[in-house]
């Protein structure tokens, strides 16, 4: 009998991915469709969600699909149906399990993207054969998963893992979220483009090559935009890759010192600096961990499957929950 494939939704924002992904964690199949930005309906997402998984099931036999994982972007509850709140779009207390099951033809689960990305990595990526694994997303913000003992940590009420809003600098920076001073106001893409364009804008005598190579204009300056000068060389964008990869590292000390994992994988579009992210992230979490010199250290190493994590594992997931 051939093994049946499940089918991957990961659902930002501005786009819907979906692919047909095996027991292996490979996809099969894929397709993306963009939805309105902000969108006031949350019928009008639900509507691209479904029309993406009727065309990847074209000239599938349904009985070959065991289930549709579902990974948004916000807060899942624990009862992994419904989206208590999600930033980027219009969902509150969005029934969205419901909502779709009875529109499509397989059984639908749905978690946050970040669980599903721990979930794949530690399937088929970077974390495969750790027991305890602190996953982190980096990119506007900062999203994580926890995944101890092969069980995904949601908790009590499904938001485990947004340690992206813990606190790292009392009364620092306003963070979208109402508070002051939260870790992704440091560590994260929008960080390294807010410290970018200011450099710009003042005309600081490190920030002259990036001057040139914006024409002056620090709107245009985004994160993928520093990294990529990073790599070239620009003085001002390893510093601040340095510099976000400090805070970076200091935040996972203090994980370590709640949860005690042995691997920590960094993903998101940020991690794609690699070592000019990760090793000053390695050397702040070795100087603020608590006990150095007398604990085993976790090791912090980059995610192996890139945007597609999220996609894999939401179909994994669900396929893991009906067989």
């Amino acid at each position: 009998m051939t093994e049946r494939v499940s089918i991957g939704i990961d659902i930002g924002g501005t786009k819907v991915a979906g692919g047909i992904v095996d027991v292996d964690g490979r996809i099969t199949g894929r397709l993306r469709r963009d939805t309105p930005h902000r969108s006031t309906s949350p019928g009008v997402v639900e509507d691209v969600i479904v029309g993406v998984v009727e065309e990847l099931m074209v000239g599938l036999d349904p009985e070959d699909v065991a289930a549709i994982g579902i990974g948004a972007a916000g807060f899942v509850a624990a009862d992994r149906a419904t989206v208590a709140f999600a930033p980027h779009l219009s969902w509150r207390d969005e029934p969205l399990r419901d909502n779709l099951a009875g529109r499509l033809p397989k059984p639908v689960f749905i978690d946050n993207d970040a669980n599903a990305a721990a979930w794949a990595e530690w399937r088929f990526g970077a974390a495969r054969g750790e027991t305890h694994l602190v996953m982190i997303t980096l990119g506007t913000g900062i999203g994580g998963g926890l995944l101890f003992n092969g069980e995904v940590l949601r908790g009590r009420f499904g938001i485990a893992g947004e340690y992206g809003h813990m606190q790292v600098v009392p009364d620092g920076i306003r963070c979208q979220c109402g508070n002051r001073g939260c870790w992704e106001q440091y560590a994260s893409g929008n960080a390294l483009m807010r410290e970018a364009r200011a450099l710009v804008a003042a005309r600081s005598p490190i920030a002259m090559d990036m001057v040139a190579r914006v024409n002056g204009d620090p709107g245009i300056i985004t994160g993928p935009l520093v990294t990529e000068a990073a790599k070239e060389g620009d003085r001002m964008a390893i510093e601040l890759l340095a510099e976000i990869g400090t805070w970076l590292g200091i935040g996972m000390a203090n994980l370590a010192a709640a949860f005690d994992p042995g691997r920590f994988v960094v993903g998101g579009g940020v991690s794609a600096a690699g070592d000019l992210l990760l090793q000053p992230a390695r050397d702040a979490f070795a100087k603020q961990l608590t006990g150095r010199g007398y604990r085993p250290e976790a090791t912090i190493i980059p995610a192996h499957l890139g945007n597609d994590a999220g996609l894999i594992g939401a179909a994994d997931l669900a396929r893991a929950s009906v067989e």
